[in-house]
C-alpha cells in the first residue's frame, strides 16, 4: 500500500483521512514518531519505498534525502520557507515541491510586533521581576516615531510595515526589488541599517543570506537599536549579535528563529534579547489554514500524477 508521509512535529491528521475517506483510495498515513524537528538521518529513514508523497516540516531534505526516497513524487511543505529542501536536486528527481505561502502572514507579522512591543516596554523582564517579589517599574520607549527598517518587502514584511504604520511608526526598507508603497521609503541596505530604530529581518534563508546581519552589519546600527529575526535561523551571526549586545552596541534583540534548534546558546543569558522557540506561524488559526492548504497541495498533485 501507498504511504504518505508527515514530518510536522504535529498535524491534525483528519484533514488527510477526511480527504482519503471522501474519495476512497486506500492509502497509508504515517506521522512523525518523535513529535519533534527530525535530523537527517531520521527523515531518511522514514521515507520508506512505499512512501509516494510527504507533507514536510522544516527537516533538513538535502540531495543524500532525497535521492533514498525511491518512489517520493510530492513534497507539499506545510509552511512557506523551502530553504530546508534541496530544489534543485528535488527537480532532477522528478519530485514536485508545494508550500503554503499566505497563512504565516498574519501570525508571523504579529509575533514580530510582540517581540517588538515587549522589547520597548520591557514587559517581559517585570514580569518577571514581579514574580520573583521585584517591583521596579522600567522605563520604556514608543514604537510612535520609531524608524522601522525593514530587510524583505514580501507578504510578511509588508504586514509588519500596516501594523506599525498604525502605532506612528516610520517605514524604510532595503529590498532587492523595487518598492511602490505610500509613505514608505526603498533605501539601500547600509542607510537602513544606520539610520533605523529597529531593524527587523523578513527574507529567506540561502547559502547567500548566510549570516546576512554580522559583526560589520551589527557595527553600523545605532547603539539604541533593536534587532529582529522571526523569520529564519541563521540569517544572523548569534556570536557576533551576542557580542555587540554585550559590549552595549546595540539594546536588544527578539529571536525566533535560530541557526541550531532547539536553541540552548549564550544569548539564554542576556535580559535584553526575547526568545520564542520558532513559533512565528504557530497560531492555531494559521496552522490549520497551513494544513488544510498542505493537504490540498498534496492530492491534488498526486492526483495530476495518477498516484491519487
Amino acid at each position: 500500500m501507498q504511504k504518505i508521509l508527515v514530518t510536522t512535529s504535529s498535524f491534525d491528521v483528519s484533514l488527510i483521512s477526511n480527504f482519503i475517506d471522501a474519495n476512497k483510495k486506500p492509502i497509508e498515513v504515517v506521522l512523525n514518531p518523535y513529535k519533534r524537528k527530525l535530523s537527517e538521518k531520521e527523515v531518511s529513514d522514514l521515507i520508506t519505498d512505499d512512501v509516494v508523497g510527504m507533507i514536510a516540516g522544516v527537516e533538513l531534505l538535502s540531495e543524500n534525502v532525497l535521492v533514498k526516497a525511491k518512489n517520493l513524487k510530492v513534497i507539499s511543505r506545510c509552511g512557506v520557507g523551502l530553504d530546508s529542501v534541496d530544489l534543485n536536486a528535488a527537480k532532477n528527481l522528478g519530485i514536485f515541491v508545494t508550500n503554503t505561502p499566505d497563512a504565516p502572514t498574519i501570525p508571523v507579522a504579529e509575533l514580530t510586533m510582540a517581540h517588538l512591543l515587549n522589547l520597548l516596554r520591557h514587559v517581559s523582564n517585570v514580569n518577571e521581576q514581579i514574580r520573583n517579589s521585584k517591583w521596579e517599574p522600567k522605563m520604556g520607549a514608543l514604537l510612535h516615531g520609531k524608524i522601522l527598517g525593514i530587510v524583505g518587502f514580501g507578504r510578511i514584511g509588508r504586514k509588519v510595515a500596516s501594523l506599525a504604520q498604525a502605532f506612528g511608526a516610520k517605514i524604510i526598507v532595503f529590498d532587492v526589488f523595487p518598492v511602490s508603497s505610500s509613505g514608505i521609503s526603498q533605501v539601500d541596505l547600509n542607510q537602513l541599517l544606520i539610520n533605523s530604530d529597529i531593524i527587523s529581518l523578513h527574507i529567506p534563508y540561502n547559502k547567500e543570506n548566510h549570516h546576512f546581519i554580522s559583526k560589520a552589519q551589527l557595527d553600523l546600527m545605532k547603539q539604541s537599536a533593536l534587532v529582529l529575526n522571526i523569520s529564519r535561523g541563521g540569517l544572523i551571526d548569534e556570536d557576533a549579535l551576542f557580542d555587540a549586545l554585550i559590549n552595549n552596541r546595540i539594546a536588544g534583540a527578539g529571536i525566533d528563529a535560530f541557526e541550531n534548534e532547539p536553541y540552548r546558546g549564550p544569548l539564554c543569558k542576556l535580559q535584553n534579547v526575547l526568545l520564542t522557540a520558532h513559533m512565528g506561524s504557530y497560531a492555531k488559526e494559521a496552522r490549520y489554514i497551513q494544513e488544510r492548504d498542505a493537504v490540498k497541495n498534496l492530492f491534488s498533485k498526486l492526483t495530476e500524477l495518477n498516484l491519487f
